[in-house]
């Protein structure tokens, strides 16, 4: 008799082989028709691409940081981007099937990226930033611990690498907290 938890997760980092599917799971979190299966969706606010598989690679390839694999039962259900930056680790890139949001997945994750950034460099803040219109969102990273900083990023409009604008007062927000 297994002892195998089939609703367990469990995390690795990603390899070169995993970018074409973290590509399609994290367009289908934001962009997208599909997008609109979850609540994390872009979708009324942001066209085009989130991201593209030479971006991925990159942050594959990064050696301060991991693109954390998150799978159930063998199959890729989410995805997370933790950079270590000097005093901090920056979380991004994530990214939960549309179908699976709402359950409390998310909250788990992000328990585990802020396990490893404490234990894997030693950080005493998470920090990310989010696009300031999400007030859901922000709302739920707020019942997690993160403050808002007020510090604000211009969205870099006519760079349709972060997608295509759908309206004219986007901006990226500080997000932090104290690990």
């Amino acid at each position: 008799m297994s002892t195998t938890n089939p609703t367990a997760l469990s995390f690795r980092s990603a390899v070169e082989v995993d970018v074409p599917e973290l590509v399609a799971l994290v367009e289908s979190a934001y962009r997208g028709e599909a997008s609109r299966g979850g609540w994390t969706t872009e979708a009324d606010f942001l066209a085009g691409r989130r991201t593209d598989e030479d971006g991925v690679r990159q942050v594959v390839a990064a050696p301060d940081g991991t693109l954390l694999v998150v799978e159930r039962a063998g199959a890729l259900v989410a995805c997370c981007q933790l950079e270590h930056r000097g005093d901090h680790v920056y979380f991004g890139m994530f990214a939960v099937r549309p179908g699976l949001q709402g359950g409390g997945l998310g909250k788990e994750i992000l328990a585990e990226a802020e396990r490893r950034a404490r234990e894997t460099w030693g950080a005493r803040e998470m920090r990310m930033k989010v696009v300031s219109v999400r007030e859901e969102l922000i709302a739920y990273y707020e019942r997690r611990g993160y403050r808002r900083t007020g510090e604000l990023t211009p969205f870099p409009y006519g760079d349709e690498r972060f997608g295509v604008p759908l309206r004219a007062d986007l901006a990226f927000e500080l997000l932090v907290k104290t690990l």
